[in-house]
């Protein structure tokens, strides 16, 4: 069309900038460019314009923070786009296959979930404010890893630190079923022993650890030889195929026979090592000279606990270690990837962390010493020396599914007989007249009140279903403050049990009692004396 009469024709820059509007941007003429005075001229953007001269160039931040605005404006809107899409694309498709299938699981998911809109504001929506909190809270986990690795000395990276497991050298013994047993004796020879011991060792530890800093000096005082082992599977003993607690309590006893304990033993049971001890106090009572538990575990879901018992014990344990007590007891296999991945890795790693417990100062205070990290390094490689997963995932089976008894089938009154109905009746009034069978020798408990890994209403729960047993508190006391490495402790341990201090037996004392318990054995009753004598009576009268 031609252009209207008088009217100016307008180049394409005049047109192009009557439809942006100013910008403050003049571009050049027409004229050709010429390559070779490109060179030396300082141009802006594309070639062929430049900008206004007397304009001030926009400071670098105000750019990049231009920038910034712009590309979250443009991801929000790509964002919103994707949503609207994806939205209508399931609304439209609401009778298809995937829908149908995704429907009933995700509304049963909703109506489960749906408790944790009492914690939103009456005025917000659920299905718009869910997708901001958990948004928050995700960015809020990322500032803090951002946080926490900012404030970290980037120079200093150390490397895990390897786990040393040392060659072979433990004392084994075979059993009766073929298997070897690994054991270490302390303290003096078993033939001038006053005391025995035999000790079975906690989780992720090893006949290694024993009572940690336990003075050679105080056993001999005490005349004690202490014995402690590998449970099968851990440090250098064989694997039990179908290990339960009755078959802990018979390893036990075969160690004492082969060992020529002929006397009563002491069994000491420690943390998850109380389990065993409580099996011999089940299985094998008539062995058993005393017993000695230091936070004793019991099993959590023992039907004998009441629910303030229970209600206290679980309230004072972390959400990874409640979670591992439930994959131990409903999903035991998924446990060999979380020991695989953390102390079977070849590592060291924390105590804490392996454990998945939450300690007071006391027990931080003494894991910071140097003399418990190399007792701790040590025990646990030796543990973990055979690299299975399956005897760990053994024993949290055991801790948590039933043990074949109760606590309170340790110790269990006598049922009267029914046609003695006055016995009966004066029973109930005269506690001291009570009968019990089972294991009735002494059982003393030492719980330290701070513990966090065996809650002291565990030991609150043995003092209710085993009369018989001593419970000796201990305030201001963690897990392993006063079991480990503490000279004094330990003394009063043994004074506990064993009285005042008599040294180790001597030979001569050895002969006199082997020669009473003979003369014991091989006097003659007291009537046959009487018939002796009176023949001889006859016979010097004739």
């Amino acid at each position: 069309m031609a252009a209207p009469v008088g009217a100016t024709s307008m180049t394409w820059h005049e047109e192009l900038a009557t439809l942006v509007g100013d910008t403050g941007i003049r571009y050049s003429t027409g004229d050709p460019i010429d390559n070779n005075q490109l060179h030396g001229v300082k141009t802006d953007g594309y070639f062929g314009y430049e900008e206004e001269k007397g304009g001030a160039e926009e400071p670098w931040m105000d750019q990049i923070k231009g920038f910034a605005e712009s590309t979250a404006e443009m991801m929000r809107e790509l964002g919103r786009g994707c949503w609207d899409i994806a939205r209508q694309s399931v609304q439209g498709a609401e009778e298809s296959e995937f829908v149908k299938k995704m429907r009933g699981p995700l509304s049963e998911a909703a109506e489960k979930l749906s408790f944790l809109n009492e914690y939103l504001p009456e005025d917000k929506e659920p299905a718009q404010a869910w997708p901001v909190v958990i948004s928050v809270f995700l960015i809020a986990l990322l500032v803090l890893n951002i946080g926490s690795s900012s404030n970290e000395t980037p120079t200093v990276v150390e490397a895990p630190k390897k786990m040393y497991i040392a060659p072979p050298s433990a004392t084994r013994i075979q059993l009766p079923d073929g298997r070897h047993l690994a054991y270490l004796q302390q303290g003096v020879p078993p033939e001038l022993a006053r005391f025995n011991m035999i000790m079975p060792h906690s989780f992720l530890s090893s006949r290694l650890a024993g009572i940690p800093g336990m003075s050679l000096t105080l056993l001999e005082e005490f005349g004690v030889q202490l014995v402690t082992y590998d449970l099968p599977g851990f440090g250098e003993s064989d694997p039990h195929p179908e290990r339960n607690l009755n078959t802990s309590a018979l390893d036990m006893l075969h160690l004492a026979n082969s060992l020529g304990i002929s006397e009563k033993f002491w069994v000491v049971g420690y943390s998850g090592g109380a389990i065993h001890a409580w099996a011999a106090a089940r299985y094998i009572p008539d062995n058993l000279a005393g017993v000695a538990m230091f936070a004793p575990m019991v099993n959590p879901y023992d039907m004998s606990m009441n629910k303030e018992e229970r209600r206290k014990t679980w309230e004072k344990w972390s959400a990874g270690r409640k979670f591992m007590y439930t994959l131990a007891r409903k999903f035991p296999s998924l446990l060999s990837f979380y020991y695989r991945k953390s102390f079977l890795s070849g590592t060291q790693g924390q105590l804490e962390r392996w454990l998945s417990v939450l300690l007071m100062k006391k027990d931080k205070l003494l894991l910071e010493e140097p003399v418990f990290m190399e007792f701790w390094e040590k025990d646990v490689a030796e543990s973990v020396r055979q690299g299975d997963a399956k005897p760990f995932i053994e024993e949290s089976v055991i801790q948590v599914s039933d043990w074949g008894f109760t606590l309170s089938e340790i110790q269990v009154q006598k049922q009267k007989d029914g046609r003695r109905f006055l016995s009966l009746l004066k029973s109930l009034f005269s506690p001291a007249e009570k009968e019990w069978t089972g294991f009735l020798g002494p059982i003393h408990v030492w719980q330290g009140m701070d513990d966090t890994v065996v809650p002291p209403s565990m030991t609150d729960f043995v003092r209710r279903v085993v009369p018989g047993a001593t419970v000796h508190t201990l305030h201001g006391e963690g897990h392993f403050s006063y079991f480990c490495f503490c000279d004094k402790c330990h003394r009063q341990i043994f004074s506990t049990l064993f009285g005042i201090p008599q040294g180790p037996l001597t030979i001569q004392q050895e002969i006199a009692e082997t020669t009473e318990e003979l003369t014991e054995e091989t006097a003659i009753p007291e009537e046959m004396t009487t018939e002796v004598t009176a023949i001889d009576n006859s016979t010097e009268q004739e």
